[in-house]
């Protein structure tokens, strides 16, 4: 069956940098939109980015514009999550995910598989 193991989580200062990893296994990757999402305490889990099957097509919550880049190496089953000019409201528990088809889809139930998450905590 299909897993996701995020890494590549931790402790940051603002403006720092963080870049979360997501290694798939049991699934045929490149065929599945791929996408990073994130839940703080107390909130509900909310899209961050997702990038189509080539890789070439991203979309990104307004939040995180121009601070993070998704993308993805479908030769390594990894999708990756560069995050740079960290703010304390990036601090949450990041989760990948796969969606079957093409979307691009920032809506978390055109997910399918989802990781265990990885802690990322920004501190001012």
């Amino acid at each position: 069956q299909a897993q996701l193991v995020e890494s590549g989580g931790g402790l940051v200062q603002a403006g720092g940098s963080l870049r979360l990893s997501c290694a798939a296994a049991g699934l045929i990757f490149n065929l599945y939109t791929m996408g990073w999402f994130r839940q703080a305490p107390g909130k509900e889990r909310e899209f961050v980015a997702a990038v189509r099957r080539s890789g070439g097509i991203t979309r990104y919550a307004d939040s995180v514009k121009g601070r993070f880049t998704i993308s993805r190496d479908n030769a390594k089953n990894t999708v990756y999550l560069q995050m740079n000019s960290l703010k304390p409201e990036d601090t949450a528990v990041y989760f990948c995910a796969s969606g079957w088809g093409d979307s691009g889809s920032p809506i978390a139930n055109d997910y399918k598989h989802w990781g265990q998450g990885t802690q990322v905590t920004v501190s001012s």
